[in-house]
């Protein structure tokens, strides 16, 4: 039989969005985690803001809202307020009720100001690596680190001599012939992002305007423990490999990378940290059979590739393959948020999957020596 088309509208409805969410929706167990991370944010959030004037967009709602656009690739603020509003799904992640009015993107824009000038991202990094903590998903021992390239919202027309020369061309976007001219980092600059870099990630690759992201990953559950953002260089990422690590206060570890990492001074800046190099041999390596006879260290090599994992997510998913913010301070800010909701879809996967740890007095060894590679790896 045939069913009938009612187009007549409910005058009431009289259930909440929570009645519209699947008990096993995979949004559950992450809105959860960033509950307990942000009301332990709550001081921090007094802090920030006046107790007079207009009560503005909730901390929590800007935050919950920022996580929604990494989760579900949300490529601008017009676009992530116009889904909220009309979404039940996002309604219910944000708490807010069916009939509650949506703020405009302008004011959702004004706001959000506030949080990226703060340290807010970067503790509530902290808080949802605390949660991992105390479940036992972290390894104390073993990590990872590299680096990618973040390619800028810069245009390379914008890419100018620093003499001031005057373009070729005119008119706001004019047709410009790069063929013959040599432009480097130290004659050039762009005029749209000053301290972006004119970078390539290895040979044959073309150069772009870039920033380096650099992710410091431990090798249990392939979760990110640290980042940081530096202007693109040849050095940046050994230079920011050894800031994430004196930080966190590593040492008696083994740090796994790739080949770019391979230097004399860099293997002496680790060994000089207590840290044991797990890095990819060059032809020409300090590293000898001391290092690389040991099983861990044919498990590093095979362990830090899961790295590029982390990279592929943000690029993708996180939509940090071409920067939408220009300047270092908001590129950290976002960068680490990203790397939170990342960590956050890991937990959820992983939480309920790794045995925990057995008591600290069983896995007691001599100062200095690493124990082995948890049997969950």
């Amino acid at each position: 039989m045939r069913g009938i088309e009612d187009k007549r509208d409910a005058m009431f409805i009289y259930v909440s969005p929570e009645d519209f969410v699947p008990a096993d929706h995979p949004l559950r167990p992450i809105r959860t985690m960033v509950d307990q991370a942000l009301e332990s944010l709550s001081v921090e959030f007094d802090r920030m803001y006046s107790h007079t004037g207009r009560p503005s967009i909730p901390p929590e709602r800007l935050l919950k809202a920022l996580i929604l656009q990494a989760l579900y690739s949300i490529r601008s603020n017009r676009m992530l307020t116009e889904q909220i509003g009309y979404s039940i799904l996002f309604r219910w992640f944000l708490g807010m009720a069916l009939d509650e009015p949506m703020w405009d993107h302008s004011s959702f824009t004004q706001n959000q100001q506030r949080l990226i000038g703060s340290e807010v991202s970067a503790l509530f990094f902290d808080r949802i690596l605390d949660q991992a903590r105390r479940k036992k998903l972290l390894s104390a021992e073993h990590f990872t680190v590299d680096g990618t390239l973040l390619e800028s919202w810069a245009s390379l027309k914008s890419f100018k001599p620093r003499d001031g020369a005057p373009p070729a061309g005119e008119g706001r976007n004019p047709e410009v012939d790069f063929k013959g001219q040599k432009r480097t980092n130290k004659t050039h600059a762009s005029t749209t992002d000053p301290h972006a870099k004119l970078m390539r990630k290895g040979p044959g690759k073309e150069s772009k305007l870039s920033w380096l992201g650099n992710v410091l990953m431990e090798n249990r559950s392939g979760l990110v423990v640290a980042s940081l953002v530096k202007e693109a260089t040849g050095t940046a990422e050994r230079e920011a490999a050894e800031e994430m690590l004196r930080a966190l206060g590593k040492s008696y570890c083994t740090v796994g990378a790739d080949k770019g990492y391979d230097v004399k001074a860099f293997i002496k800046a680790l060994r000089d940290m207590n840290v044991t190099p797990h890095i990819a041999m060059k032809d020409t390596s300090i590293l000898d059979g001391r290092t690389t006879r040991h099983p861990g260290y044919a498990i590093s090599q095979k362990i830090r590739k899961r790295v590029e994992e982390i990279f592929g997510w943000i690029k993708t998913i996180a939509l940090f393959r071409k920067l939408r913010y220009i300047g270092e301070e908001k590129i950290a800010w976002y960068f680490t948020l990203g790397l939170s909701v990342f960590n956050l879809v890991r937990m959820r996967s992983l939480g309920a999957l790794l045995p925990p740890e057995p008591p600290r007095a069983a896995r007691r060894c001599p100062k200095g020596q690493l124990r082995p590679y948890e049997s969950a790896l």
